[in-house]
């Protein structure tokens, strides 16, 4: 389980096709301070396994579903990606309840830059997730845990702090580009709760 406060970003070194999937390789730091062998580290909120790392990078592999599902599929070398492990059971639980298992993904619609120096980010809204996103709800963003600002039936804005702007990949986002989206887990278990068994 994750918190969806990224603990830094990383730079995609290599992402190598393996068959229809792949092994991607990330220049990183903090997340290897206690790595080993099968370790979880979400990139971008997907949950991969460490397979292989050295100093300063480790490698994952990315199924197909994978890299049909989530961003990981259109990373290139060189591009940022943000990076947390694992929530400790002793450690202290500031997102939100973040599973690193991306639902679909969306797309930057638009940037605002506003006077007090946050940001609004305007996102699409895949139709799928539509039922789970609700104004001053959670969601998380390429893995980082947001707070839903507003939300229509195809789109959703969140506002950034300068901080979250600084230390996540979100700050080097264009209009355009894909993200990963992990509607509020509660919001599923609800919906299944209170739909009828057929």
């Amino acid at each position: 389980m994750f918190t969806g406060l990224v603990e830094e970003v990383g730079t995609i070194r290599s992402v190598a096709p393996v068959g229809e999937g792949a092994r991607v390789t990330i220049a990183a730091s903090t997340v290897l301070d206690d790595v080993e062998m099968g370790a979880s580290i979400a990139v971008n909120g997907c949950c991969l396994t460490v397979v292989e790392w050295g100093d300063d990078w480790w490698s994952a592999d990315a199924v197909p579903e994978t890299m049909d599902r989530t961003n990981l599929g259109g990373l290139a070398p060189g591009d940022p990606v943000n990076l947390e492990r694992p929530l400790a059971a002793n450690g202290r639980y500031g997102g939100h309840v973040v599973q690193g298992h991306v639902d679909g993904t969306g797309e930057v619609q638009s940037i605002e830059e506003l006077d007090d120096g946050s940001w609004r980010f305007t996102f699409t809204l895949p139709s799928e997730l539509a039922n789970y996103v609700v104004e001053k709800g959670s969601i998380a963003v390429d893995g980082i845990s947001l707070t839903v600002a507003a939300v229509t039936p195809s789109t959703f804005s969140i506002a950034i702090i300068p901080h979250t702007f600084a230390v996540t990949a979100m700050g080097r986002r264009n209009v355009g580009d894909t993200v990963n989206l992990e509607a509020d887990v509660l919001a599923k278990y609800v919906e299944r709760l209170v739909r009828p068994t057929p």
